[in-house]
């Protein structure tokens, strides 16, 4: 049977230049507002763990920044 290990990682706002990721108060949301500067920020972050071997499970998005839950198989 696999078992899995896993990490949590936080990734404040300051890491990306603005908060285009996260919906207005009202919850109105739009992929216009994602700049792709934005979108690389976050590829990045997810290309650095992949590179370690980890898949990313659930990415939570707040307006203080990202939590990222990752698995990897236990070796």
């Amino acid at each position: 049977m696999a078992q899995y290990i896993y990490e949590i990682t936080k990734h404040p706002a300051n890491e990306f230049s603005h908060l285009t990721y996260f919906c207005t108060e009202s919850g109105e949301c739009s992929l216009e507002d994602v700049t792709d500067d934005q979108t690389d920020v976050l590829r990045d972050i997810l290309n650095y763990k992949g590179s370690e071997g980890w898949e990313v499970v659930q990415l939570f998005f707040g307006k203080d920044g990202v939590v990222a839950i990752w698995k990897k198989m236990n070796s």
